[in-house]
């Protein structure tokens, strides 16, 4: 890959991981610890991540087991749980949280599914403006007499292909996260 392309290359692999980050807090009936990745525990008065104060592990497949190693933490983690957006509540027996996902209903598979593709259709959004912005630096660059016409041309055509090998990608990755919630 020539240098040019570098920089929205990166921009768009960066694209690419935020949404997989984003499908992988979408829970689809498993028991999956990356669903507690954005709820954040106010400990000693620092918000601090339910992974860095305790070991979270998968019990079984709809059940995920939080333990704690400052026990004074377990109802800390607890509250954080009941007021975040997951909708669960955490099963507290005094050492160990565990969360319980009920299976998911058609409706809710709907509704999540919905939101995979939203999600993948952000993304092509945030890829396109990539590309419009490498683009305009190409034709400010061939304006600038930086870059002839058929540097441009070909820029463009390059610029093209990229954005189309991400947003392949987008949709695959969209196709298996509907096919893992269709299928729980």
């Amino acid at each position: 890959m020539k240098e040019i392309y570098k920089p929205y290359d990166e921009k768009m692999q960066k694209t690419l991981r935020a949404l997989e980050s984003n499908y992988s807090v979408i829970r689809a009936g498993r028991a999956n610890p990356a669903v507690l990745d954005r709820i954040t525990v106010d400990y000693y008065g620092t918000p601090t991540a339910i992974n860095q104060m305790a070991a979270v592990s998968v019990a079984e497949a709809r059940i995920l087991v939080i333990q704690p190693w400052d026990a004074s933490a377990l109802k800390l983690i607890e509250k954080a749980i009941q007021a975040s957006d997951l909708g669960i509540n955490p099963a507290n027996d005094g050492r160990v949280l565990r969360i319980v996902f009920p299976p998911l209903t058609e409706e809710r598979r709907r509704d999540l599914v919905k939101e995979v593709k939203k999600e993948a259709e952000e993304s092509k959004v945030a890829i396109r403006s990539i590309r419009r912005d490498a683009i305009e630096k190409f034709k400010a660059q061939k304006k600038s007499s930086e870059m002839t016409e058929d540097d441009l041309k070909q820029a463009e055509k390059d610029i093209q292909e990229m954005t189309d090998k991400f947003c392949k990608e987008i949709d695959s990755k969209a196709a298996d996260k509907e096919k893992e919630i269709m299928s729980v």
